[in-house]
């Protein structure tokens, strides 16, 4: 509300962005600018096509680790389960769909599991979705021993739609970005869910259930593990039982590139979202850079300290205001 001093009508003091928030845009626009510099063609629909061709199945393994992020645990089997569910769906889906989405449905079944024994037992989750990531590589190999399996053809009719102006990984992202902010961060039940991060004692006094916030995230990490999986065979056309095995260190890497915390319930959806792009289009930089594949993922790490450096720093800003 505007306040009156001395006759005066004075507006109130417009809010501006705090550094730490406007960091992962800010990443992605230099990042797009380094691009434009060392390969001006690529700044086009075809070349954010290419570029981005990826994006979304790593977008959707950045949010299904942001979903356990949220409630202060790790998830280190998300990039295995990605790859089963590939399997799967190259596999069993195509050839009997009822039978995939029964497999699917309790695999989801199976992460509100993990999340229940974590809770229950007071176990470390790292340790658990560790010894998780083993089962996931196995299953993985027992449905396709070798490379090979065929996408469903609506799988892959709706990965490769070309959508006008704007690429369909984008759209896709940004759509995922607004519904998964609204949910986890406009809701009563978001608040509740990040709460169980948080400040998980107040949680309890009131009277909600930590057990049930628990397994509702991992089992949403579980569903968007699930679209990760489905989305990258759409994309390949094809599966591996290694196939994304290091979206597990870039789901990590995005969430906490999109200013993400490892603890107190502190995340950012869109944040997220924007740093699975960033992440994308830094392996596409270092690929115009002839930078060898076996560098590429340290110098994805390098880019990534650099960004928490910077938020250390915007930190400090935002505490001295």
């Amino acid at each position: 509300m505007s306040t009156q001093t001395g006759g005066h009508i004075s507006s109130p003091a417009i809010r501006m962005p705090a550094p730490r928030a406007l960091l992962p845009i800010a990443s992605l626009l230099i990042l797009i600018a380094a691009i434009a510099f060392v390969q001006p063609n690529a700044i086009s629909y075809f070349g954010f096509n290419l570029m981005l061709n990826l994006a979304l199945p790593i977008a959707f393994a950045t949010i299904a680790q942001l979903c356990v992020i949220t409630v202060n645990d790790l998830d280190l089997s998300i990039g295995s389960f990605v790859s089963f569910v590939a399997c799967i769906a190259a596999t069993v889906l195509k050839d009997e769909p009822a039978l995939g989405v029964l497999i699917l449905a309790g695999c989801i079944a199976v992460y509100a599991a993990v999340g229940a024994l974590v809770h229950l037992r007071n176990l470390p989750s790292i340790v658990v979705t560790l010894g998780m990531s083993f089962v996931w590589l196995g299953a993985s190999v027992m449905v396709l021993p070798m490379p090979g399996g065929s996408a469903p053809d609506w799988l892959r009719f709706i990965m490769k739609l070309k959508t006008p102006v704007v690429p369909f990984a984008i759209i896709a992202g940004i759509v995922l970005a607004l519904v998964v902010h609204v949910v986890l961060m406009r809701s009563a039940a978001g608040a509740v869910l990040r709460g169980t991060g948080g400040n998980p004692a107040a949680i309890a006094r009131a009277g909600w259930s930590l057990l049930k916030a628990k397994m509702t995230m991992f089992a949403l990490a579980g569903f968007f593990g699930v679209l990760s999986g489905l989305s990258l065979v759409g994309l390949t056309t094809s599966a591996d039982a290694n196939i994304a095995l290091r979206y597990t260190l870039l789901s990590i890497a995005g969430v906490i590139l999109g200013g993400g915390e490892f603890v107190g319930g502190r995340v950012s959806p869109i944040g997220a979202v924007i740093g699975a792009m960033t992440l994308t289009l830094a392996g596409s930089l270092l690929s115009f850079l002839r930078i060898s594949p076996d560098w590429q993922i340290g110098a994805q790490g390098a880019i990534l300290i650099v960004v928490l450096a910077l938020r250390a720093v915007a930190n400090r800003l935002e505490g001295a205001r």
